[in-house]
């Protein structure tokens, strides 16, 4: 049995923090993430057995690995999408099931995904991971589908991995009766239905082939212990390190250069435009933690259809299209990661209008991972420091700061990567509204946010 909490090894504590000062050669890269010393001693060890596999039957590539995560009206579409996106990126076969008549839900916070399959479609299929995602009341939904409650109480039965997330173990799970003999968590909202002597407060349980969570912010580490139950620590590991989520105690929450007050005399209106190749897991943060605070977020699609198709092969309905949606001023233009989709933002000439207008009226803008790129190409970061994913500083002309999650420059905000996104949202938050509803919006989701 796995531990409660991931076995994964700690990164070795990072220097303090550096600027790294322009100019910088172009198209050097960053170097690899290093794996923990057990992890390369495996690594070694695999091209010789696949040598070896490959002799005896080149034919037959190992089965990838199935997981079911269904999704309805009200679902928490963060748990969800991270799900997805995470365990996608390690290497699964992720389905994404409707349990509605369509395929299109409308999640907990008004984003509108679409699914892959109808659950009808996944009811005789043979699953290595059923994941139910949390939200109200998307998980009385998913609690009320019977196909779903079949499928996952054969799992369930014939030992097979399955867990569920905020709360869905406490509605979703317990009224099927498949927390029984099992510690068990869930989001604190709910923690008083479960059994008392089997409730626990740890952000992910384990327990024999259930595992559970506690809200969105821990949604990270729910999917990375299934990649490692599925994939292994070493996969787990790397994962960790790609998705920049083994980084919280290393560095800076946020520094702020050159500051300014961020006022509005209503609620911040903000546009996040979005693209095909978009990493959908920062689109889908940004969207749920801004409107936990009530800011107006506005989703434009550039493609000629109003729905993209992500990174991680995750379709997201849009608003508007960014054509309709240039005829509002904004408070505040982000642009999201995912190298391609990026590029593609970059080609929006009504975007590039969009934010030349931001920044000569001195209106808020800014981008997370690689869309800094395209910040630089537009001529948007002279004379200002910001921080990004490491695989791209390289191509950044201007000042970067590479210890903090979020770096903040009068009116340009940026992030470092997908596991910095919450905070990198928190802290718009922080300067519209303050500290205190930072804080309260942290709180709901069960994500650790300083006091003060």
């Amino acid at each position: 049995m796995l531990p409660s909490s991931r076995s994964f090894l700690a990164p070795a504590p990072l220097p303090a923090m550096a600027v790294r000062p322009p100019p910088r050669p172009p198209n050097r890269g960053a170097p690899p993430l290093a794996r923990p010393l057990a992890c390369r001693a495996v690594v070694r060890a695999v091209p010789s057995l696949s040598a070896a596999a490959a002799t005896v039957d080149s034919s037959s590539p190992p089965a990838k690995k199935k997981v079911l995560v269904p999704i309805a009206m009200g679902t928490e579409e963060m748990e969800a999408v991270i799900l997805a996106g995470v365990l996608r990126r390690a290497g699964a076969d992720v389905t994404l099931a409707s349990v509605e008549d369509g395929l299109e839900v409308v999640a907990s916070c008004g984003s509108r995904i679409v699914a892959d399959k109808p659950i009808a479609a996944c009811a005789d299929k043979v699953f290595d991971l059923v994941a139910l995602p949390g939200g109200m009341p998307g998980s009385v939904r998913l609690r009320d589908t019977e196909i779903l409650q079949r499928i996952t109480v054969r799992q369930a039965e014939e030992k097979r991995l399955y867990g569920a997330i905020c709360a869905a173990p406490a509605v979703v799970l317990m009224p099927w009766g498949l927390h029984k003999r099992k510690k068990i968590t869930c989001h604190p909202s709910f923690i008083g239905d479960l059994p008392t002597f089997r409730a626990v407060e740890s952000n992910v349980q384990v327990s024999g082939e259930l595992t559970t969570s506690r809200g969105p912010g821990t949604a990270f580490q729910f999917a990375l212990s299934f990649v490692e139950q599925l994939f292994g620590p070493c996969t787990a590991e790397d994962m960790d390190s790609s998705l920049m989520t083994q980084v919280d105690d290393n560095l800076e929450r946020s520094i702020e250069v050159n500051a300014i007050e961020w006022s509005s005399d209503h609620n911040p209106h903000v546009l996040i435009p979005i693209a095909n190749g978009s990493e959908e897991m920062e689109i889908i943060m940004l969207v749920n933690v801004l409107r936990r605070a009530n800011v107006n977020v506005v989703l434009a699609s550039v493609e000629k259809s109003s729905s993209i198709v992500g990174s991680q092969r995750i379709r997201i309905v849009a608003d508007k299209c960014i054509l309709d949606a240039s005829a509002t001023k904004y408070d505040l233009i982000i642009l999201p990661g995912g190298p391609a989709g990026a590029e593609r933002l970059h080609k929006s000439r009504v975007l590039k209008k969009l934010l030349r207008e931001q920044k000569q009226t001195g209106r808020m803008y800014g981008g997370i991972c690689s869309s800094p790129v395209i910040l630089q190409k537009q001529g948007l970061l002279q004379d200002k420091s910001v921080t990004a994913h490491p695989s791209i500083v390289n191509q950044l002309m201007c000042e970067v700061i590479d210890q903090s999650k979020v770096v903040i420059d009068g009116n340009l905000i940026t992030g470092m990567g997908l596991g910095t996104v919450i905070d990198f949202s928190l802290a718009i938050i922080k300067k519209f509204f303050g500290h205190g509803r930072a804080k309260g919006v942290a709180n709901g989701m069960v994500f650790e946010y300083p006091k003060s």
